[in-house]
């Protein structure tokens, strides 16, 4: 009979390895967590610098219409009840995200619900695809020329690194206009962040759990493999099969973050910046994420610059597009016959763009 060290080996501790560890260890299962970084918390992981809660790896707002999953994460935090509100900035003006009525009044002077449909109107009959060809023909079929070119256009290309018109239309399904006044970001019913912040929550959810930082997996696959019954691999998959099809389509991240000697710097968490010609995306300040957060004279700002994917960096969106979706699925396939006690989970290890209550959600539901 094989003898393993633990029944459970879980590689990465972003929140589907935490919440996973912390289901085996309340099934009795002994496990280990493997952390690539220096630290636990994955790309929510969070760090006081100067008396400021900095998100490391961008914003992370947790915000979920789920009761299960928002009673869950109440067991290891408390939250607060920050509302996310956006600011889309271009040629010196601020446009309110996502587009609602306050967006078309300040873009085309409209002050009633009706207003909108009537704009939209107007745009399709100068422009409108009925089948549209990539994502530049679909958003504008979808909410008009004007009101894409401002918020959309600029915005999409620095994050997907190419020209809309590149870009397949199934990335995008909708593009939501509310009729109302209502600038909140999220319509979810529960909002918020963790009040001591994402690291502290993950620590909890690990509380018992044995980790160990510092660790590649890849690197020493055969050696972890041995030691468990069970692997929970939330990394990328074509790295673990030594990239042996061609790697898969992935968007990187530089952040860069800086303390600005004023106690105020843009008067919100994050302002986007939709224009072409500003190399960056958007503009956290991370002391208003803090609603009781102490009035310091001095702030901390980190800009997010969308990069190029090279194997060795960071990956952070996957592009699910229909070739990488079907190299997966190739992935997949040969991945559960070399590796058959591998189980793949989370936005790398599945390939697919999750919100962090999904995650939670999907290793909720992972049988262990």
């Amino acid at each position: 009979m094989d003898s393993f060290d633990y029944d459970i080996i879980i590689v990465g501790s972003g929140l589907y390895g935490a919440v996973t560890a912390y289901r085996a260890r309340q099934k009795g299962l002994k496990c280990l967590v493997l952390e690539r970084r220096d630290d636990i918390g994955g790309n929510v992981r969070d760090k006081m610098i100067d008396g400021i809660n900095v998100h490391l790896y961008g914003a992370h707002i947790f915000h979920t219409d789920n009761e299960h999953v928002w009673s869950f994460v109440q067991h290891f935090s408390d939250f607060n009840n920050y509302i996310h509100t956006v600011l889309a900035h271009i040629d010196g003006r601020y446009y309110h995200m996502p587009v609602n009525l306050m967006t078309f009044h300040e873009i085309f002077g409209a002050k009633r619900p009706h207003d909108i449909s009537d704009i939209i109107t107007a745009e399709r009959r100068n422009e409108f695809y009925s089948c549209p060809k990539n994502l530049e023909q679909k958003a504008v079929s979808l909410i008009g020329r004007t009101v894409y070119e401002l918020l959309v256009k600029g915005y999409t290309e620095k994050q997907w690194g190419c020209a809309a018109t590149e870009l397949p239309a199934e990335i995008i399904e909708r593009l939501p206009v509310r009729t109302t006044f209502d600038s909140r970001y999220f319509s979810d019913r529960f909002q918020g962040i963790p009040v001591n912040g994402y690291h502290a929550m993950i620590r909890r959810m690990l509380d018992g759990v044995e980790f160990i930082t510092g660790v590649d997996f890849c690197k020493e696959r055969y050696y972890w493999l041995g030691r468990a019954r069970r692997i929970i691999y939330t990394g990328m998959i074509d790295e673990l099969m030594d990239y042996c099809f061609g790697s898969l389509d992935y968007r990187g991240l530089e952040f860069r973050t800086e303390r600005v000697e004023v106690s105020d710097y843009q008067g919100m968490a994050v302002i986007n910046e939709t224009s072409s010609v500003v190399p960056y995306t958007r503009t956290i300040e991370h002391k208003h994420f803090n609603l009781m957060q102490e009035r310091l004279p001095y702030t901390i700002i980190t800009r997010e610059y969308p990069s190029v994917w090279h194997p060795g960096c960071d990956a952070y969106y996957p592009v699910n597009n229909l070739r990488n979706n079907r190299l997966y699925a190739k992935y997949r396939d040969a991945a559960s016959c070399i590796f058959p006690n591998i189980i793949f989970g989370g936005r790398l290890g599945e390939y697919r763009y999750y919100d962090m209550d999904d995650v939670i959600l999907a290793a909720l539901s992972l049988e262990l």
